[in-house]
């Protein structure tokens, strides 16, 4: 028994000056991690980095920092954190393998937040797809389409590829094709069109609105018809110009052609 007490005794004598300095360590390191995230989330802050990004990079170095801790508090118990440090090495590489996909989305977040390419509330085309931004997370987006469909973009993908701000700069041009008769009077057909682009309220006067002949098509005279709207009045644009121009030319009398159906009839 005398001997396991001095065995003790010898134990504590040597250990715990260590164990006391690695608690103090320890303390002391916890404290300085708190104290250095709150001085980077006040950096971002002053950047105006999205909050999303705050958060997480204050997560990411807050996790990164306190390993770096752990493994320094274990060395100074004297232990050897050589295999420590090999093991998770391997763990960080094995879980990087792992999630590569991830990670690629998380870079393609990070760049999406950081340059801003789109912000909520716009309107884009990308990936094929077309809608408003609805949210922005740090792994995916998601829009919805004019048809009431929620999509959500991976954002390592949504970040390599083209990406349309419909909304960037406030205003659209509505692209119509009217075409109408050959014998038809090609001034008066752009007068009757251009008043309907002038006096419709939706319609912007600038840019002013034009019309123009865009073809000698088969069968008609194919008038390009270009009103500007903002990016919230777009369809209704395309829509009631689209009607207002038919009722026009209509009262007008001018002819939109439509396509004849030529019956042979063969004797027998």
């Amino acid at each position: 028994m005398e001997k396991y007490l001095t065995l003790l005794k010898d134990l504590l004598l040597e250990y715990s000056p260590k164990a006391l300095y690695a608690l103090g360590l320890l303390i002391i390191g916890l404290y300085a991690i708190k104290f250095i995230i709150r001085l980077i989330l006040k950096l971002l802050k002053a950047r105006k980095v999205d909050d999303t990004l705050q958060a997480f990079l204050g997560n990411l170095l807050g996790w990164g920092l306190k390993a770096l801790l752990i493994v320094a508090v274990i060395s100074k118990l004297g232990i050897d954190t050589t295999a420590i440090a090999a093991v998770m090495a391997a763990a960080g590489l094995g879980l990087g393998l792992a999630l590569q996909g991830a990670l690629g989305n998380f870079a393609g977040g990070v760049l999406i937040i950081l340059f801003k390419p789109f912000k909520v509330g716009d309107f884009i085309d990308a990936q094929g797809e077309i809608g408003t931004v609805k949210d922005i997370d740090i792994f995916t987006t998601q829009i919805l389409t004019p048809t009431n469909k929620r999509i959500i973009i991976p954002n390592g993908t949504l970040a390599n590829s083209n990406i349309t701000n419909l909304s960037a700069e406030g205003k659209l041009r509505v692209d119509l094709t009217i075409g109408v008769g050959y014998d038809e009077d090609i001034k008066k057909t752009k007068d009757v069109l251009m008043k309907v682009l002038t006096t419709h309220p939706k319609v912007l006067q600038d840019p002013l609105p034009s019309v123009n002949v865009l073809e000698l098509a088969d069968s008609s005279v194919n008038f390009a018809v270009r009103p500007w709207s903002t990016v919230e009045d777009y369809w209704s644009v395309y829509f009631e110009i689209t009607e207002n121009c038919k009722l026009a030319l209509d009262a007008a009398g001018i002819e939109i052609p439509y396509p004849h159906v030529v019956e042979i009839h063969k004797k027998g």
